[in-house]
């Protein structure tokens, strides 16, 4: 078995802040090493994981989902040519998620 050589990136907002980073560093020990797992497991499977660990929201925009007992993590990615992936959480809307893709793609 090869290594992948995905990278995660964790997008940055415009105040230097990592919204997903900070969101899963909050969470309880086990559920932030089950979500840290599963992002784990989409870098050893080149950024593709099928339902219902991961959806597919729109264009390149995926939705990764980690349920833990009765708590249901969302974690919008997308992957692109570099080979890596950059996790973005869903803080309002998937047009967020939209603007992050448009941002970093140029």
């Amino acid at each position: 078995m090869t290594m992948s050589n995905y990278e995660v990136q964790y997008c940055v907002d415009n105040r230097g802040r990592a919204p997903v980073r900070e969101y899963i560093d909050a969470l309880n020990l086990k559920e932030k090493a089950k979500v840290l797992k599963y992002i784990d497991f989409l870098r050893q499977n080149d950024g593709k994981l099928d339902e219902p660990y991961s959806r597919h929201i729109e264009g390149k925009i995926r939705e990764l989902r980690v349920d833990f007992h009765r708590n249901r993590h969302r974690i919008f990615y997308f992957t692109f040519i570099g080979r890596k992936i950059t996790a973005k959480t869903p803080i309002r809307e998937i047009n967020q998620a939209k603007k992050n893709y448009l941002n970093i793609a140029k």
